[in-house]
């Protein structure tokens, strides 16, 4: 499955910030990586495999949560729950789907489980896979997930 919008030409062109950028539904996730200063790491080779919480995921958070995480004296907290969603290498959604556990580049694990209604990822449903990126692989999840 690709965004709409893109080619397989022109994802594996955009760097996985910018896929998040042009896709338009991750305003929240890019304003978040620019506060705790990540964009210039998922810019960077990887690979990576991002998990990326669309705008609709964010907004299901408690009400202030979204802008207390974006205050600069937040920016530990903020930076653990975005590097939890982050897995080194590119692993497509077979890989995803063939794995119990995932461990994140913030050191903890995304538990795995196959549902009635799909894959869960903790708590969170993957709502589209495989956007291909030049240095990783994007998918789209439904709830933002919160290292423990």
């Amino acid at each position: 499955m690709h965004q709409a919008g893109y080619t397989d030409d022109h994802a594996a062109k955009a760097d996985i910030v910018d896929l998040a950028i042009g896709a338009g539904s991750f305003k929240t996730l890019t304003a978040a990586l620019q506060a705790a200063g990540l964009v210039d790491v998922l810019r960077g080779d990887g690979p990576f495999t991002v998990f990326a919480p669309t705008d609709e995921a964010f907004a299901k958070l408690p009400k202030g949560t979204v802008e207390s995480l974006l205050e600069p004296e937040n920016k530990d907290k903020l930076t653990a729950v975005l590097t939890y969603h982050v897995v080194p290498g590119a692993l497509d959604a077979e890989d995803v789907a063939s794995r119990r556990t995932l461990k994140t580049v913030n050191g903890q694990k995304i538990e795995l489980a196959e549902t009635k209604s799909g894959l869960k990822l903790d708590e969170s449903g993957l709502v589209k896979t495989d956007l291909f990126a030049s240095n990783g692989v994007v998918h789209v999840i439904d709830t933002v997930l919160l290292p423990q």
